[in-house]
Formats: C-alpha cells, sequence, structure tokens
C-alpha cells in the first residue's frame, strides 16, 4: 500500500501566507519561506504554495519566492496560481517547483493538461479543483479563486482531466473551506472510486480524526492549512495518530 501524505498548504497574496474561511475573510498569517522551512523541518511530506490573486489580477506568479523556497525546504513542493501556458510550467519548475497545479486556466484551455504532460510529464501536472455542492446532488467546478461557478461538475472534469494527463487531483470543498468540521468524505469517495491517479483532500480539516476519516475512504493526501499555521494540529503529533490508526504513513 502507498504511503499516504500530509501537505501544509500556503496561500499567498502580495508575498505574505493568508488564510480565510470560504475563501472569505482573508487575514495575514506569516513568511511563505519561514513557513515553508518550518513545515518541511517538522516533517510534512510535501508543500503546496497557491498564488490565490495572480490569476484573478490576470498577473505573473510569485517567481521570486518559488526560488527562496526551493532553497529552503527538503521536500517537494507544488505551485499554482497565475500558470495559464506551457511556458509558465517551465518557469516555475526552473525555479525549483516540483510541481505545477493548475485550475481556472486549465478550465479555459484544457489542452494546457495534455501539452504540459507531454511536455514535463504527468508528474508534474496537478489539476486543482474548487468544488462547491450545487443543491442537485453533485458539485459544480468554480473558478478565479471560487468567485465564479462554471456549472461543470466536478467528477467529469476531474475523469476528464485525468484522461488528459494529469498526474493528481487536488480537490477543494468550497463549501468546507477552513471550517474545521471535517473534509467532504461523500466527494472524496466518489473521486476516489472514478479516478486511477492520486487524489489530494483539501478543506475542512480541524481533527486528526477528520484527516484519517478522509485517508480512509480513498483520499492519497489530506492538505490542510488553519489547522497548521495556527499550530492546532501538530504534524509530528498528527503523524503519530495515524500510524496508531494503522494508516500508512511515513514516520519522522
Amino acid at each position: 500500500m502507498l504511503t499516504k501524505r500530509i501537505i501544509p498548504c500556503l496561500d499567498v497574496d502580495n508575498g505574505r501566507v493568508v488564510k480565510g474561511k470560504k475563501f472569505m475573510n482573508i487575514q495575514d498569517v506569516a513568511d511563505p519561506v519561514e513557513l515553508g522551512r518550518y513545515y518541511s523541518d517538522q516533517g510534512a511530506d510535501e508543500l503546496v504554495f497557491y498564488d490565490i490573486t495572480a490569476t484573478y489580477e490576470n498577473r505573473d506568479i510569485f517567481i521570486d519566492i518559488v526560488e527562496k523556497v526551493a532553497e529552503a525546504i527538503r521536500i517537494p513542493f507544488t505551485i499554482g496560481g497565475g500558470i495559464s501556458k506551457v511556458e509558465d510550467f517551465r518557469r516555475v519548475l526552473m525555479a525549483g517547483a516540483d510541481k505545477v497545479s493548475v485550475n481556472s486556466s486549465a478550465v479555459n484551455n484544457p489542452q494546457l493538461i495534455r501539452d504540459a504532460a507531454l511536455k514535463f510529464g504527468a508528474q508534474c501536472v496537478v489539476l486543482s479543483i474548487d468544488a462547491k455542492r450545487n443543491g442537485h446532488g453533485s458539485w459544480d467546478v468554480y473558478v478565479k479563486g471560487g468567485r465564479e461557478n462554471t456549472f461543470i461538475d466536478a467528477i467529469e472534469w476531474a475523469k476528464r482531466g485525468q484522461d488528459l494527463g494529469a498526474g493528481e487531483i487536488c480537490i477543494n470543498s468550497i463549501d468546507a473551506d477552513g471550517v474545521k468540521k471535517g473534509y467532504d468524505l461523500e466527494l472524496n469517495k466518489l473521486l476516489s472510486e472514478s479516478l486511477t491517479i492520486p487524489i489530494i483532500a483539501s478543506g475542512g480539516a480541524g481533527t486528526m480524526k477528520d484527516f484519517a476519516d478522509v485517508l480512509n475512504v480513498g483520499a492519497d493526501a489530506a492538505l490542510a492549512a488553519s489547522v497548521f499555521h495556527y499550530k492546532q494540529i501538530p504534524i509530528r503529533d498528527l503523524k503519530n495518530y495515524l500510524f496508531n490508526q494503522k494508516i500508512p504513513i511515513r514516520k519522522i
């Protein structure tokens, strides 16, 4: 059985790590490089950095921060936000990132997934999906930082992303984001049954049990922000808990 992963997520805006709730009420947290180094030292398996306003503001990604993070940490990290063409993948990977996440740009141009996977390998391409329940028993895909509903079915979009060559799917529940009442287990279970590539669950972590629950329904990794940023759940303690729950995890 493959080892499950714990991934802190760092949302970056204007060079600072920030955090909100359901994509609203954004608050300043820390310096991204220092926080990245801290998580690397604490035993995180990977890191994800999202430039949360790059796409909305139609500007380039923070390459200077990517370079500094690459120098500061010893674990793989993913960069997302403001990636709209294959050249952006090249710039970010050359700056030191291990993977590149696409969201809105892939919805607008699905061929971007295929082109990037062919050029750099599927292992470098993460399709990030912001999903929200629609009241009809399914989930819609949102873009532009959760601001715009595309009315695309999230499960079908994930399947298409896999077919186009994405190496992983990061599924973020907008309904659960920052609320700390648990991941959307139904959504993650359905995705795990529908896909053959790894799934990163995002949105809703509040307790150690929440991590165990989502990993047990089929997620390959669990991503979280607030509980790590505010030191409510130390990564070392979380990993010991998961190990004791018989979940395959990389011990520190």
